[in-house]
């Protein structure tokens, strides 16, 4: 446990099992939690339905669903009118970057992540990004979120004045067999 006085993070909360695991590991850490979901424009809506039900079952502190255009760029079967591909095998994966990648969607994300810690007066971060399963996503790998840490690091006011960021990415190495092992222990609603 923390402090007394709880640590504040935000928590990147998408909905799906990796996040709601990564609230639940979060929570079991000690800290005060502030849930932060998108409506960026993907095609399908359910995963903010349960993002809202996994924070309110959790006891978030606060939960944003911001709403941020990213089919006006297009660029990815989740934002615009490609075909999304099905059954691809590990080794089509491992080829290239697929489809559905949505251009600098973790960037974006972290940005207003880092904003609001930092009006909340928070140093930690957390993002459920996996880099075994991440099917070829470049803003999945542990060098991508390392990079990230150091540029919000030398960017914002807060860190400036000494209060660093830490993202914490806790699920990066994990298989998925892994992620549902560790959401059932952490008490994470998904089980």
């Amino acid at each position: 446990m923390r402090d007394r006085i709880a640590a504040k993070a935000v928590v990147l909360l998408s909905g799906g099992l990796d996040s709601s695991t990564l609230l639940a590991i979060a929570k079991s850490e000690g800290f005060d939690t502030y849930a932060l979901s998108f409506r960026y424009g993907q095609r399908h809506q359910v995963e903010i339905e349960a993002a809202r039900q996994v924070a309110q079952s959790l006891g978030v502190r606060q939960h944003i669903v911001l709403d941020i255009d990213l089919r006006s760029f297009g660029g990815s079967a989740l934002t615009s009118e490609i075909a999304v591909p099905k059954g691809r095998g590990l080794e089509q994966m491992a080829e290239d970057i697929p489809v559905t990648y949505v251009p600098a969607r973790n960037t974006i994300f972290l940005s207003f992540a880092l904003a609001w810690a930092e009006v909340l007066g928070s140093t930690d971060i957390f993002i459920g990004v996996n880099a075994l399963d991440y099917s070829g996503y470049p803003d999945c790998r542990p060098e991508y979120i390392e990079a990230y840490e150091k540029m919000a690091n030398l960017a914002t006011k807060a860190a400036v004045e000494g209060h660093r960021l830490n993202n914490s990415y806790p699920l990066i190495r994990l298989t998925k067999a892994e992620i549902i092992k560790k959401d059932l222990n952490s008490g994470s609603i998904t089980h």
